[in-house]
């Protein structure tokens, strides 16, 4: 049995519109002069992979557990998943800059387009005053309308904006479109997937100098018409996301708490304050994966008003 949780080396992606947020803010080492937009906390990708950092288990990567010691490290509750690889991504997104207007193609959509579903959640951990992100069209727009609005240049004009403030979230399903505005710092639990649609960049041009792909085809085909104006979950609502691929919740920690599931394992990110866990003392914006096991694991609150977000498989 492990004694202590599993904490994995991030790996930051630069990006056209990220910042230093994750070094600002969360007291993170950047690579110097790089705008870090991602960083990939808990991957199992062909081209990205999670490794283990430190412990008994040191230089495993998450496929390697996934693959070899999934009853172990995951539980009971998963044994028998087929998902050939771990089935959610978590990371943190740091938009200095707003991201392009995007979309996941739906299940049923994604076989035709040779691509790949997701549905994620944004977690506002940092929201600087007046952020928004967009989600949705307005009511009323069309597939016809909005189809003109992009021969014309009105893109922004078609999309539901949502003020974005710390604490809060918003469900991200497949073939929702959607855009992450500037000054957010974001907890993202997606699908394992990296498949996104541009249909809209606001003009820019990305670090090569030239203009951005976009995808406007594929975006058309995926995109729900009839998704009009969602909302955003206010702070404090404890569940974040509950849907067949992912489960997110916002647990506070007054007392030392094991916030698994019977027979399974959690994904923690510290959103207040700072905990402990087996050997490890972990800071706001730490994460760590809790592995299952049939004695106590607890995490324990080093500050007050401490709480974590908890992120779970399905069985």
């Amino acid at each position: 049995m492990l004694n202590s949780p599993l904490v994995f080396e991030a790996l930051p992606m630069e990006r056209v519109w990220g910042g230093r947020r994750l070094e600002s803010v969360l007291g993170r080492s950047l690579p110097n002069g790089t705008l870090v937009g991602e960083s990939w906390e808990v991957v199992d990708r062909p081209d990205a992979q999670s490794v283990v950092h430190g412990g008994s288990l040191r230089g495993m990567t998450l496929h390697d557990l996934w693959s070899s010691r999934r009853e172990e490290i995951f539980g009971k509750k998963h044994k028998t998943n087929t998902a050939p690889r771990f089935p959610i991504l978590v990371k943190i997104l740091d938009a200095r800059e707003r991201l392009s207007v995007q979309v996941h193609p739906p299940a049923d959509m994604a076989p035709s387009l040779h691509s790949e579903p997701k549905t994620e959640v944004w977690f506002f951990l940092d929201s600087l005053p007046g952020a928004k992100v967009y989600a949705g069209m307005k009511c009323g727009v069309t597939r016809d309308s909005f189809q003109s609005a992009i021969n014309n240049g009105r893109v922004e004009q078609e999309l539901h904006e949502v003020p974005a403030f710390t604490g809060g979230s918003i469900f991200i399903p497949s073939g929702r479109l959607h855009a992450i505005g500037e000054g957010n710092l974001i907890i993202e639990v997606q699908q394992n997937s990296d498949t996104t649609y541009r249909v809209f960049d606001w003009n820019r041009l990305g670090l090569d100098g030239q203009p951005r792909a976009l995808h406007i085809e594929e975006s058309l085909a995926s995109i729900n018409f009839n998704d009009s104006e969602p909302a955003a979950n206010i702070p404090g609502d404890p569940v974040i996301a509950d849907c067949p691929f992912f489960r997110v919740e916002e647990r506070p920690l007054p007392t030392p708490t094991d916030v698994r599931p019977a027979d399974s394992f959690a994904i923690v990110a510290v959103i207040h304050g700072r905990v402990s866990c087996g050997e490890g003392s972990f800071s706001r914006g730490s994460f760590f994966l809790v592995p299952a096991g049939d004695e106590p694991f607890l995490i324990t609150p080093l500050e007050e008003k401490t709480s974590v977000l908890v992120a779970t498989l399905p069985a």
